[in-house]
């Protein structure tokens, strides 16, 4: 008799590019079994019929530092009440500020936070200029403390490389990045957009594993030059650099996905660069994000891997996250695919129209329900459990 049990749901299974019914257990944190329905038992049971169990769904590109920055959200807001169970915070802290972010974020916080420690020492908390000042906004001793001593929650480092943050830094921050990151064993995320520098010597100083998030923005100097597609792009992918979506207020655009696409491009994670601007649209949650990617004919288990399987293993955590695995985390993430016609706007305002959305209607995290949508029934099991993290009705 396992803890809980989630039971008449479609487990949709990345890795294995299966959506099929079946009853899924969790005991002590831990998804326990997996098997056919009514084939398991539970003290409590969560009803999935109708909706998709996925596991947790994990955002890549956040900013949830809203103590100290001018951009940041509440973690649990666009964590497990919008059916999301992991954020990765994306370089809103940098190593100055590392122990306030751990304890007033990471611990305070229902949803896992993880983090992409910018390399800046300031992060984003003096403003959005981090690299402007060269040398002097760079303690990679003080970095480097914080990636051996906090390797469970710091997953990689955070560079931004464009003109409006770097002043005439050019690519030293991401040299020094690549080099601290890499003793430590540990990838980086690069947020690319405005020239300088050119997207292709970026590329062409990434390796295996690394990420450039905002990839398929609309902007100059992005993936694609008068020629087309750009060399240093394949060659980076054949590397196994990471293509990562980061929808952003300005940095996804449906007419270069398309073509990215066409190119055989295609998105490795998809992540929202969710911040207090852009909560409220053109972004509004992971799940419009996953279904923005639906809508451009993606396959449902290949987007769902955007946002499990692939994300984890970027983090280095594959086989703990992003699985239906037994014995892995017991991060769930149960959505409805929702079948009506629907707009979606993208970072340029452009539209596109789709059949389907990714509806999110409860999560489990490290083994407990949570409902997630006010608008929806919610989820029960058969002993009452806590709606949010602070007892209210989610939303």
């Amino acid at each position: 008799m396992y803890e809980l049990l989630v039971s008449g749901g479609l487990l949709a299974d990345p890795e294995r590019g299966t959506t099929e019914p079946g009853d899924l257990a969790v005991h002590e944190g831990r998804i326990a079994a997996t098997g056919a329905p009514g084939s398991l038992q539970g003290r409590e049971t969560l009803d999935a019929d109708g909706l998709l169990v996925t596991p947790g769904l994990i955002d890549l590109h956040t900013h949830v530092y809203a103590d100290r920055t001018g951009l940041g959200v509440d973690a649990d807001a666009v964590g497990v009440r919008q059916g999301v169970t992991t954020v990765v915070d994306a370089g809103s802290c940098g190593s100055d500020d590392w122990p306030h972010f751990r304890d007033h974020v990471v611990a305070g916080a229902v949803t896992r936070v993880l983090s992409w420690l910018n390399i800046s020492r300031h992060g984003l908390v003096r403003g959005h200029r981090e690299l402007a000042g060269g040398a002097r906004d760079i303690d990679t001793a003080g970095t480097s403390a914080v990636l051996a001593a906090h390797r469970g929650t710091v997953r990689g480092i955070k560079v931004r490389m464009s003109r409006s943050v770097l002043g005439g830094s050019g690519l030293a921050p991401l040299r020094t990045a690549k080099e601290t990151a890499g003793a430590h064993g540990l990838p980086v995320m690069v947020h690319v957009g405005n020239e300088p520098p050119a997207l292709a010597d970026v590329l062409d100083l990434l390796g295996h594993g690394d990420v450039v998030t905002h990839a398929f923005h609309g902007k100059d100097g992005g993936l694609f030059g008068p020629a087309g597609l750009l060399p240093e792009a394949g060659a980076a992918v054949e590397r196994g650099v990471r293509f990562d979506v980061g929808h952003g207020s300005a940095s996804f655009a449906f007419r270069t996905a398309e073509r990215a696409l066409e190119a055989g491009i295609r998105p490795y994670t998809a992540s929202t660069d969710l911040h207090c601007r852009n909560v409220d649209g053109p972004v509004h949650s992971l799940t419009s994000t996953l279904s923005k990617l639906l809508a451009l004919g993606m396959p449902l288990t290949e987007v769902l891997a955007c946002a499990t399987t692939r994300a984890a293993r970027v983090l280095g955590l594959d086989g703990e996250l992003g699985t239906l695995r037994t014995g892995a985390a017991a991060d769930l993430s149960l959505l409805r695919l929702r079948e009506a016609p629907v707009t979606f706007t993208d970072a340029t305002g452009e539209r596109r129209e789709g059949r389907r959305s990714l509806v999110p209607y409860a999560v489990v995290r490290a083994g407990v329900p949570y409902p997630v949508r006010q608008d929806a029934p919610p989820a029960s099991p058969t002993t009452a459990r806590p709606t949010t993290p602070t007892g209210e009705p989610a939303g």
